[in-house]
């Protein structure tokens, strides 16, 4: 039996399945991370308690079964945390595997992946209003969905019921154990931080990867870096500007890079936007094969990012959420070893301050 995530208490997983079904029935336009968060479960303990009905538990190890995840041809890759859910339509390929992280760089599917937060795995089928739909599910040892793979109607089916097949778990019970989910540890109040060898440090930047190192060496958070280091490398600019940054873009007919990650996946569109709506606190990317959903009531703090690399400055967008989290970013399109477009360093400029 699985037991709740924060109390222990034991669920019964034909009690959470009913309870499941009902929701769904009543109000079809939930997702899963949502209902999970009405029935008081984790994502992961909800798809669990279908076991046998729809749902079967896979096995790993998880970077063989992603190596083969070309076999399915077209597909839709959803990555998501709490406030933002990026998907995107291609194929998988390209992939390499080194350790406990992946890269699939694929010219539409393009992820960093980290297993060592991939811990469950799930076939799904269900129905929805548009037919039978069939995915693979992934969760982190706390049950949070870290990335999921839907079939389309031009998907390989059979593929798809091959590669289940191979990688079927023995254990196909009901019942999901997870963790409880980790807290990050407390940031070092201002006062401690050596703000000059930030900045030396920053200043020495020779890429936009060598920037997580500098922090964890440091021993300085994300926002609190961006809030103590100088203006110029990193500045507070209002919490509309990730909405006011799309739009321009897609008026110019700007190719942007949309940056969204789970523990862990980060999944990436690089491409235009065109198609871009408001519905209730949701601001939407509807393109053929790209779609964003973001929260924009979430967005606590928003910075317009600055870093040297051997290419030049590189300048992001970087949204938060009121727990220092990071909900999204974006970028300018360029690849390695070209410069910052200009058209997007003028446009990340011109966002107003805070």
């Amino acid at each position: 039996m699985s037991s709740h995530p924060a109390t222990g208490k034991p669920v019964s997983p034909s009690s959470l399945k009913a309870r499941w079904l009902s929701l769904r029935a009543e109000e079809p336009g939930l997702r899963p991370r949502d209902i999970a968060k009405r029935l008081s479960v984790t994502e992961a303990q909800l798809v669990a308690s279908r076991c046998g009905d729809g749902v079967q538990r896979l096995r790993g190890p998880w970077s063989e079964l992603v190596r083969e995840l070309p076999s399915l041809g077209t597909v839709m890759a959803l990555t998501r945390n709490e406030s933002v859910v990026h998907e995107k339509v291609g194929r998988f390929g390209n992939i390499s595997v080194f350790q406990n992280m992946g890269m699939v760089q694929n010219e539409d599917v393009d992820l960093r992946i980290f297993f060592s937060h991939w811990h469950h795995g799930f076939s799904v089928t269900e129905e929805a209003r548009s037919g039978t739909r069939r995915s693979l599910q992934f969760f982190d040892a706390d049950g949070t969905a870290v990335h999921k793979v839907y079939l389309r109607v031009d998907s390989r089916e059979r593929a798809f019921h091959r590669l289940v097949q191979k990688f079927r778990h023995v254990d196909q019970s009901a019942t999901q154990p997870v963790l409880p989910r980790l807290r990050p540890p407390a940031e070092l109040q201002d006062t401690f931080i050596d703000r000059a060898a930030l900045r030396e440090r920053w200043r020495a930047l020779q890429g936009t990867h060598d920037f997580h190192a500098m922090l964890q060496e440091l021993g300085v958070g994300r926002v609190q870096a961006l809030r103590l280091v100088s203006e110029d490398a990193a500045r507070l600019v209002d919490n509309d500007s990730f909405r006011v940054a799309l739009q321009e873009a897609a008026a110019a007919g700007m190719s942007v890079m949309v940056f969204v990650g789970s523990p862990g996946v980060i999944q990436i569109h690089t491409g235009p936007v065109c198609t871009l709506r408001r519905v209730g606190p949701w601001y939407n990317v509807l393109d053929p094969g790209f779609s964003l959903h973001l929260r924009e009531d979430r967005i606590a703090s928003s910075w317009v990012v600055r870093k040297p690399t051997r290419d030049g400055v590189v300048t992001s967008l970087e949204i938060f959420d009121a727990s220092s989290r990071q909900i999204a970013w974006l970028f300018g399109r360029r690849k390695p070893g070209e410069a910052e477009q200009e058209g997007w360093r003028e446009l990340a400029s011109a966002l107003k301050h805070a």
